[in-house]
């Protein structure tokens, strides 16, 4: 399927949000999401799926000043 990825067009396999994190290499990482806007809790993605057009934000925080 096709969708959004941090503002990128990205082709993944998905089904879930918890799949393509793990797909892309953040599937232990420590993230923030969001889809289509809207904040996605990490005890969620393992049961949210994905549509072909979403848009998932995946962010980690940074540190420094």
């Amino acid at each position: 399927m096709n969708i959004i990825l941090n503002g990128e067009r990205r082709q993944v396999t998905g089904p879930t949000v918890a799949d393509v994190l793990a797909e892309i290499g953040l599937g232990t990482a420590r993230v923030a999401t969001a889809l289509n806007g809207e904040f996605l809790p990490a005890g969620l993605r393992s049961a949210t799926t994905l549509n072909d057009g979403d848009a998932l934000e995946a962010l980690s925080s940074m540190q420094g000043g």
